[in-house]
């Protein structure tokens, strides 16, 4: 008699490694993969309560670092292009200032941890993303990621509006904060921003001669669908970034189509403002509170500028090279005004009612300026200026996207910083944005490189 045996712990093991050997060269050949990946699993809630935490590692940090890896392996097996020249300086003068900064830190310890953090974020994932995206598919592939990633997020915030399980705005559930929570209170608006301009420039870049009608129309209905919740997470800052990025975005494309998408979007608020009520009080009131912002300013507003003018008074007392990195909450409240609350609240059905300590000015160039000083201001200054007009040179579906994204980014920065589960985001971002400013553009892989990564 026969007898069949269940496979056993160490079949389960010889399956795994066959899988993982079989994977490894598909994402040697198109790293691509990872960067997307890091995107998507932003989404995985990372259970992370205490904001005060020196470290936050989530699943999306985990796979940035393998793109790094992998990325590094590469170039020294001399399977991707070397980095530019030009690139070379401006990322490595971001390393140089905060080098520099935690250097002359009032507490080299903890800055150095702030170190490892920035040069993460705005220095080896980028250029990891850069080296990853050698062609329109993988670019595709990236942006692709940041509208799946948006709609996952707008269809669990959009949920928690309709059924009141947000978090708290104005005292009533109704806030859209996705799988994040109300302790990442800006996250969701984030990283649907990011998608639906990812997918509108893919609309755009759809039209004419030769483009996809049906992809045309699914990313015209994506960034749609993705007003609704960015309108209900009333993000203020999100819905300015937003707005502006698009203009940019429509007036690089087509002058035209900026009216016609001003007239739409005019219709759009009237039917599901006006007509249907969806988030008619919040929105509208939310809405008004951005002009009154410099008269009669809220708290949030208010203290964002004491925070702000906290900043202006570190680097007076550091002017050259900065505090150190991550020695603003350590100086805040010897050069905070005396008005200055001491925290947010955040309160939803998860948490309960909580409030968080205001650790950062809430901009990221004062943020740099108080932490980093001149040098600083001017390593990251040339970085985004460089970037910014470079993405302005071309008028493709790709690098619009580029342009788009980078855009939202540099006029957030304006009242937020980095910090929180979406801060890798930023990263792959600064990455598109290096591949459409550094290359004039993408061509097909070689063919030799290919044939080096089937060897693998």
């Amino acid at each position: 008699m026969d007898l069949t045996l269940p496979a056993g712990p160490a079949a389960g093991a010889s399956g795994r490694a066959t899988t993982l050997r079989r994977a490894l060269p598909a994402l040697a050949d198109r790293p691509s993969l990872l960067a997307a990946a890091t995107v998507l699993l932003v989404c995985v809630p990372a259970g992370e309560k205490d904001v005060t935490a020196a470290v936050h590692v989530t699943a999306a940090d985990v796979a940035s670092l393998a793109l790094v890896a992998l990325t590094a392996l590469n170039l020294l097996r001399g399977r991707l292009p070397a980095i530019s020249r030009t690139a070379g300086l401006l990322f490595g003068g971001v390393v140089v200032a905060a080098a520099v900064a935690t250097a002359g830190s009032i507490d080299p310890a903890t800055s150095l941890t702030g170190f490892v953090r920035l040069t993460q974020v705005f220095v080896l994932v980028p250029l990891a993303v850069l080296c990853s995206l050698r062609d329109r598919t993988d670019q595709r592939l990236v942006l692709g990621s940041f509208v799946l990633a948006a709609l996952i997020q707008g269809v669990v915030g959009a949920n928690q509006y309709l059924t009141r399980t947000g978090a708290s705005y104005t005292g009533q559930p109704i806030r859209a904060v996705g799988t994040f929570g109300a302790l990442d209170i800006m996250a969701m608006s984030t990283v649907v921003s990011y998608g639906l301009l990812a997918a509108l420039a893919l609309a755009l870049g759809e039209r004419g001669e030769g483009g996809n009608a049906r992809l045309r129309r699914a990313m015209f209905a994506a960034a749609a669908f993705l007003v609704l919740p960015l309108a209900v997470s009333f993000s203020r800052g999100s819905w300015i970034a937003t707005g502006v990025a698009a203009t940019v975005l429509l007036l690089r494309a087509d002058a035209r189509l900026l009216v016609r998408g001003a007239v739409l979007g005019l219709a759009a608020a009237v039917v599901l403002i006006g007509g249907l009520g969806l988030g008619a009080s919040g929105v509208t009131e939310r809405l008004s509170s951005i002009g009154s912002v410099s008269a009669a300013p809220d708290q949030s507003v208010s203290d964002r500028y004491d925070l702000w003018t906290t900043a202006g008074r570190i680097w007076q007392d550091h002017p050259v090279h900065g505090a150190g990195p991550k020695a603003f909450p350590r100086l805040r409240d010897s050069h905070a005004p005396l008005r200055l609350s001491s925290g947010s609240d955040a309160a939803d059905s998860t948490i309960g009612f909580q409030r968080e300590p205001l650790l950062s000015p809430h901009n990221m160039y004062f943020l740099v300026l108080s932490e980093q000083g001149l040098i600083g201001i001017t390593a990251y200054a040339a970085l985004f200026l460089t970037l910014l007009l470079g993405c302005l040179r071309h008028r493709r579906g790709t690098v619009l996207a580029a342009l788009a994204l980078l855009t939202w980014v540099l006029v957030d920065f304006l009242y937020a910083d980095i910090g929180g589960t979406t801060t890798v985001l930023t990263s792959v971002v600064l990455g598109l944005a290096a591949r459409a400013a550094f290359q004039e553009a993408p061509g097909p892989e070689p063919a030799r490189s290919h044939e080096r990564a089937m060897a693998l």
